[in-house]
């Protein structure tokens, strides 16, 4: 006998009717090249931790055809003494460690970590070491554990499936930007702040030539032909972590030259937001602007 008493839901994915006017033509609501997409960047979210911070990138269009986000999810525990076992270090001991949620893709993650997040734990952990003064803290330790609670992938077309891997660029500047956020509100001293940028040599469509563009919502385009992702040090204007992926057409240096530019420009305007939201959780009855 069936039990009367509960409501299973769908098998399958739904999404929910939006009673609104008409979404404005795509062209309208796309940012402009030159610009990233908005964040939403707040710090102090875990109060168990010395430091965390939480990171979302707002999409421009969410009534659109695609449907990407990109939330992330930092917490800091240290500065804290090694075990006595451990050998003596002139400098802080930093481990970095990318998880995905179970839930954050369209392929369900598994419980223990794949290749592609012990690559962005390296990555991390590279970005962000320019960045800790590590002399201040002799044989000390600081775990930075970043959780991906939804990935920059799409949810709604079915029929793009790419699984190239071009969504773990902005995964990764995400984690950047987010940990160094993180990692101010647990009070360690850093020389500056560390953002991430991304640029990418896209095509719209078949017909339309490569052009670079800033920060890409990679399901968007018909084509990716390199992509790359920077730690950048603004006040320093130092270059902590570069990441380049994909091949140029005729291995051009001139266009990867422009790529480095633009990854630049993406990782300026992501600092602005980190600056913008440290100061806000210094003073927060002041109106940042």
């Amino acid at each position: 006998m069936a039990d009367r008493r509960r409501i299973n839901g769908p098998v399958g994915t739904t999404l929910p009717p939006v009673y609104d006017s008409p979404p404005p033509p795509r062209n309208s609501a796309e940012k402009p090249e030159n610009a990233i997409r908005k964040i939403f960047l707040q710090t102090g979210v875990t109060p168990s931790a010395s430091g965390s911070a939480y990171l979302e990138l707002v999409n421009p269009n969410p009534t659109g055809p695609s449907n990407t986000s990109l939330k992330l999810s930092c917490t800091v525990h240290g500065p804290r003494a090694l075990p006595r076992s451990a050998p003596f270090s002139p400098h802080i001991i930093l481990t970095t460690h990318v998880k995905y949620a179970p839930f954050a893709t369209k392929k369900r993650r598994g419980y223990l970590r794949d290749s592609s997040e012990r690559d962005l734990g390296v990555h991390l952990e590279t970005a962000l070491r320019g960045a800790i003064i590590a002399d201040r803290w002799p044989k000390s330790g600081v775990d930075i554990v970043v959780t991906i609670v939804e990935g920059d992938q799409d949810r709604n077309t079915a029929e793009n499936r790419r699984e190239d891997g071009w969504d773990t660029m902005n995964v990764l500047s995400g984690c950047i930007t987010v940990a160094s956020a993180a990692i101010a509100d647990a009070g360690i001293d850093c020389v500056d702040t560390v953002a991430g940028g991304v640029a990418a040599l896209v095509a719209k469509d078949a017909t339309s030539p490569p052009s670079i563009v800033l920060d890409p919502a990679i399901v968007d385009y018909h084509k990716i032909y390199a992509a790359c992702c920077i730690a950048y040090l603004p006040t320093r204007d130092e270059v902590t972590n570069i990441w380049f992926k994909g091949q140029l057409p005729g291995a051009d240096i001139m266009l990867y030259n422009n790529m480095v530019e633009r990854c630049l420009v993406a990782c300026r305007n992501a600092n602005h937001v980190v600056v913008t939201a440290l100061k806000k959780t210094i003073n927060p009855e002041e109106e940042v602007s």
